[in-house]
């Protein structure tokens, strides 16, 4: 069956993602350009304005292309039960879009400063608040609440900061996961003691 022209709009969408962020990964955001990234293309500036305005624009479809199915996750986490199972599930959840969405991750942590003045930025920093609220057992104190905080970033800052350690990535996963477990379990343990 040939392909149609919206399918090959999306192929080339999604082609104009990937390199933008090899680039951004590569270079930073602020010193990727439309040009360099037409170039990684061999497209014209021209091709790439028909799908993306600006560098911005690229950025929020790589966010919003990984907002849906983080929405969809936190309204998963909403209907839940508050045990610990349903935050462990939660937890390992997130951790399977981590893993999905690495090289974006990996941007993230690489550029918050750039981030921060960004609106994408913002959208982003609500959906961790969202799950990290989940996490949460009832009036938690501030102890258990870095515990369930730490649980989460542990996730985020675990892969970028052993990438460089030695090991098979499922392994470093599992480790990561372990750890973030126990902090939740640790938190969830000293819930319900107040500030």
């Amino acid at each position: 069956m040939p392909s149609t022209g919206a399918q090959r709009r999306s192929d080339t969408r999604q082609r104009i993602q990937d390199v933008a962020l090899d680039l951004f990964v590569e270079h930073g955001y602020e010193k990727t350009s439309l040009r360099e990234i037409a170039e990684r293309l061999d497209v014209t500036k021209a091709a790439l304005y028909y799908h993306f305005k600006t560098k911005e624009d690229i950025l929020v479809s790589l966010f919003e292309d990984l907002a849906q199915p983080l929405d969809e996750l936190i309204a998963w986490g909403r209907a839940q039960p508050n045990t610990l199972e349903s935050k462990e599930e939660l937890l390992r959840r997130y951790a399977e879009q981590l893993k999905g969405a690495s090289r974006l991750f990996r941007f993230v942590q690489e550029n918050q400063a750039e981030l921060r003045d960004l609106r994408v930025g913002e959208t982003f920093r609500s959906r961790v608040e969202a799950t990290v609220e989940l996490l949460l057992t009832p009036d938690p104190s501030l102890a258990d609440r870095v515990r369930t905080t730490t649980a989460l970033f542990s996730l985020h800052v675990g892969m970028f900061a052993l990438k460089d350690v030695e090991g098979d990535p499922e392994e470093k996963y599992d480790a990561l996961l372990e750890v973030s477990f126990e902090l939740l379990a640790a938190a969830h343990r000293g819930g319900g003691r107040g500030a």
